[in-house]
């Protein structure tokens, strides 16, 4: 049950502390008890559909009731083949490789000691999400398998979800031994919770927000707990002249309309000036439904595109909405990508192999694609079983981050009575 009436910061120190205790058995527990565990969770998901259904539907009906956006909606709405994937995602991630104790290299000094690194868990991480109650059992899951333990506080829009598919998760777990306080969900929809959180330096090991650019923004702005985050996903695909025009048409519309409200659909689409069928692939986007917002050599394309503001360039629509602009070759793309992108994904399209590898190379983001529509930005596509979020930072962690981007790792050191001259 909710619990607004508990102090925030009471609250959270004794999360954090029952969080702690739950991480170091976790460290120690073996992959296939973890595995088992998480086998028995999915199960337990499958078996609570129809409740999971019931507060889903209560929360969508509020969210709409309070006019949350279509795409928002998009990204709160189960069904049954929604939370079949959701289970099927627990299963994908019990049969990963469990990354804790994984060797990442070895060294023979010539004094005879010998050096390893090896992954070990982060110990506490606190998620804080937004809309979708996906994310509750997403986070859950890789914390476990990876050996720490999770705090989420997940949004209030989902707040009936998030408890129904948490309670199947801890049943799941517990059913085989492992500690309920492996996975926690803040009881309160209190904001003031979320600040707590964020000043628990000591307790908690590090935040991941995933959100829109409201909440990431005001996490890493008042976060005192390292943060591993991205704050948009302007994503954009580059129609090169050499693009094959059946590929740029399929590309660019599934990059945008397969799902808008993902952090990985396309926002802008950049043109070469070159390339000989522009207006069939505009028009494929305005004939699925997206509004155009071009250049003015783009408006010349179709009379339905409208003019582009400064501001189109730097947005993240996360709707049916699609920045147009023509570049010249593919340096004028590099050049408007590293002007406007917030280094999540990039695709180009195109069947020149050295142009596709000089954007490949050249294109500063977390994931840059060939061929390839940028909706694939997810870390299920990327066989990584499930994902907490995008990174689009430079530390510890980018792109998808999953099982290995939730552990750092120590140095052991094996010597035979070395003593330092």
């Amino acid at each position: 049950m909710a619990r607004d009436d508990i102090d925030p910061t009471l609250l959270i120190k004794d999360m954090a502390t029952r969080a702690r205790a739950a991480s170091a058995v976790l460290a120690r527990e073996t992959s296939a008890r973890k595995a088992s565990a998480l086998m028995a969770a999915a199960k337990a998901i499958r078996t609570a559909e129809a409740e999971i259904l019931n507060a889903n539907e209560q929360d969508v009906a509020a969210a709409r009731a309070n006019g949350l956006s279509p795409a928002m909606i998009d990204r709160l709405l189960l069904d049954s083949g929604r939370i079949a994937a959701i289970a099927d995602g627990v299963e994908t991630v019990a049969g990963l490789r469990d990354p804790v104790g994984m060797v990442i290299d070895e060294n023979l000094r010539p004094n005879g000691l010998k050096l390893s690194r090896v992954r070990v868990p982060l110990g506490v991480i606190g998620i804080i999400y937004e809309s979708r109650p996906n994310v509750t059992v997403d986070a859950g899951i890789l914390c476990l398998k990876s050996g720490n333990a999770a705090i989420l506080r997940g949004g209030s829009e989902a707040m009936r979800t998030n408890r129904a598919l948490h309670a199947a998760l801890i049943a799941g777990i517990t059913e085989k031994g492992l500690p309920a306080d492996s996975i926690q969900l803040v009881p309160t929809t209190d904001r003031a919770a979320v600040g707590a959180m964020l000043v628990a330096q000591g307790m908690i090991d590090i935040i991941i927000p995933r959100g829109g650019k409201t909440l990431v923004a005001r996490v890493q702005d008042e976060a005192r707990v390292p943060v591993l985050a991205h704050l948009d996903g302007i994503c954009h695909t580059y129609i090169d002249a050499a693009a094959d025009p059946a590929k740029a048409i399929a590309i660019a519309v599934n990059a945008k309309m397969r799902r808008t409200g993902v952090c990985g659909a396309t926002e802008t689409l950049l043109i070469d000036q070159a390339y000989a069928h522009p207006a069939a692939v505009a028009g494929a986007l305005l004939d699925a439904g997206c509004a155009l917002r071009g250049d003015a050599q783009a408006q010349r394309l179709d009379p339905r595109i409208t003019a582009a503001s400064d501001e189109d360039w730097d947005t993240e629509y996360l709707d049916n909405i699609c920045a147009v602009a023509f570049v010249d070759s593919v340096a004028g793309a590099l050049a408007h990508i590293a002007a406007h992108s917030s280094h999540h994904t990039e695709s180009i399209v195109t069947e020149n192999a050295a142009t596709a590898e000089q954007f490949l190379a050249a294109a500063d983001s977390a994931i840059v694609m060939h061929n390839a529509s940028t909706q694939f930005a997810d870390g299920g596509e990327f066989g990584l079983g499930a994902e907490i979020g995008i990174a689009t930072g430079r530390l510890h962690a980018r792109g998808p981050v999953a099982l290995e981007g939730l552990t750092t790792y120590k140095w052991l050191v094996r010597g035979t009575g070395q003593v330092r001259p």
